[in-house]
């Protein structure tokens, strides 16, 4: 069983700072990729960032220059430093990891945490 934990979230003004950490816990193949979705109602989930084992990372434009993904694989916890927050940075965002083993893919989410920038 996989469990995936989010902290972090909360309200700042727009020009903050907010870090998310999404702790894994359960059985995780070591060599995975995790990332970051976030999902506005009424929209779709939408990929944010993601990084790979070896720490190689994909960015949404819309997020380039202003958020950073990291892991720490000995923790297995994944953190995202979001700066220079917007309003339309507005939604709840979620954890995710996956990857595959023996022609089987695995794929789990976090319960989302709700990050909301306004003055």
């Amino acid at each position: 069983q996989v469990q995936l934990v989010e902290s972090g979230g909360g309200l700042v003004q727009p020009g903050g700072s907010l870090r998310l950490s999404c702790a894994a816990l359960g059985s995780i193949f070591s060599i995975n990729t995790m990332g970051w979705y976030r999902q506005i109602p009424g929209k779709e989930r939408e990929l944010v960032t993601t990084i790979g084992f070896g720490g190689r990372t994909t960015y949404a434009d819309s997020v380039k220059g202003r958020f950073t993904i990291s892991r720490d694989n000995a923790k297995s916890t994944l953190y995202l430093q979001m700066n220079s927050l917007k309003p339309e940075d507005t939604a709840v965002y979620y954890c995710n990891v996956k990857w595959r083993l023996n022609g089987n893919a695995y794929d789990y989410w976090g319960q989302g945490t709700q990050v909301t920038v306004s003055s």
